[in-house]
């Protein structure tokens, strides 16, 4: 591939850089992808692999695989630290790379809101290695209430706290409650699964607050039909390793528990935060950075922000941090170098096209709010599956979670229930049966 030709370096290999490299796949440009990790990772679905329904490998596909047949895109392993805003160049693991025109779909991290030491107690859901986290966490709490005789302390062994009513933490809660009140309630001999409680904690009035009002209410009975305790208004003071400490209603409350999950919300990748200085601006509500109408960088046109990390403007509010919108700012990215390299004038902004929100509580239970129409129960449900299904990014990945799928509905089973990675030490045995 020649040198000479126009060098695009996108940073990042989520929907959006991927979606912007294959806008070029055409175009006469060479273009780097950088990525920390080696693979795409379907997010949304990381909190099944969480609570055992499904594989990490069902939900992620292989960069370079993905990106095979594109010759003029090549895959880099690498993080970048810095960003040169003057000279043109990306610091990968200390090693400048220059680049004509630079993408940086970069995503976004668990965001603690200044309370970072509780990410060591209360792991988010934004990595494989976070899912298999929670995942080892959640089941090494029922193996180590089957070893003891003490209710107490097996009833804080049995208590799960997810914290953050949006999408994320309602769709975890509902999971965590499904595993424990029908995936494992004949596993064990000495504990009743079923007497587990799951808490789900929301600092607004209402879960899903993004949704309707009377969505997010079918929402709130659903999650207590599964068994999920929801509670609304009650804000987090602390975070420790066997309780949470929660004000709600004006009073001081105590939750003696175990695991506690976090889905209170996402924050920018720190690149960001360099972009913004180097440019002398500041970052938007949720570490994101203000971009064009366009996506570029203000007085750098060569510089793309997409994705999450991106704050663009849209109606009385900016384009939501989902799938759909990332994968549209990508295809736009493209669009526009491609558009500029062919000497052709089109000052097109990007314009975003809202196909909706949903979200699952559990087994015949979503809400979908497409716009001109709500849907919940179970028709919402089929929708959601149907959808999912179509956002992962590989055929046999689609196969594979659909098969899962169709096979956890039937026998309520789920395969992927196991504890990797460090977990701690049980408890001594102290059961008499």
């Amino acid at each position: 591939m020649s040198d000479q030709l126009h060098h695009v370096v996108i940073v990042g290999g989520g929907f959006a850089g991927i979606a912007a490299a294959q806008a070029l796949r055409k175009a006469p440009v060479r273009i780097t992808m950088i990525d920390r990790r080696n693979f795409h990772l379907f997010q949304p679905l990381l909190y099944q692999v969480a609570t055992g329904g499904l594989s990490p490998a069902n939900i992620a596909a292989p960069l370079r695989g993905i990106l095979r047949k594109q010759k003029n895109c090549t895959v880099l392993l690498g993080e970048v630290q810095e960003i040169d805003l003057s000279t043109k160049q990306v610091i990968m693991d200390g090693a400048p790379l220059a680049y004509d025109s630079l993408i940086v779909a970069a995503g976004a991290v668990n965001n603690y809101f200044g309370n970072n030491q509780w990410e060591s107690v209360a792991p988010g859901l934004k990595s494989v290695e976070d899912a298999t986290r929670l995942r080892a966490k959640i089941l090494h709490s029922f193996e180590a209430a089957e070893r003891l005789d003490n209710l107490s302390e097996r009833q804080k062994l049995l208590t799960f706290v997810v914290v953050g009513g949006g999408p994320t933490g309602v769709e975890l809660a509902g999971s965590i409650a499904e595993l424990a009140h029908h995936t494992m309630r004949n596993d064990f001999r000495n504990i009743d699964p079923t007497t587990a409680t799951v808490y789900l904690v929301e600092a607004g009035p209402r879960v899903l607050s993004m949704f309707p009002e009377k969505l997010s209410g079918k929402a709130a009975k659903a999650l207590h039909r599964i068994g999920v305790q929801v509670m609304t208004s009650a804000k987090v003071l602390d975070i420790q390793t066997d309780h949470v400490k929660l004000e709600h209603n004006q009073q001081h409350l105590v939750i003696p528990c175990n695991t506690v999950a976090w889905g209170a919300g996402v924050i920018g990748s720190p690149l960001g935060k360099i972009l913004t200085t180097a440019t002398g601006g500041s970052l938007a509500r949720g570490g994101r950075v203000p971009v064009n109408p366009d996506l570029t960088l203000p007085n750098h046109s060569e510089v793309f922000v997409i994705g999450d990390l991106a704050a663009v403007n849209w109606k009385d509010t900016v384009v939501p941090g989902v799938a759909p919108a990332a994968i549209q700012m990508g295809k736009y990215a493209g669009w526009k170098i491609a558009t500029r390299l062919a000497g052709k004038q089109d000052d097109r902004h990007f314009s975003y096209w809202d196909k909706g929100s949903m979200a699952t509580i559990g087994r015949n239970a979503a809400v979908a709010d497409a716009g001109f129409i709500y849907m919940s129960g179970r028709l919402a449900w089929l929708a959601w599956l149907f959808i999912h299904i179509l956002y992962l990014i590989q055929f046999s990945n689609r196969v594979l979670v659909m098969w899962q799928w169709f096979w956890n509905y039937f026998t309520r089973n789920r395969s992927a229930r196991l504890i990797t990675g460090e977990i701690g030490n049980l408890p001594p045995k102290t059961t008499t049966g």
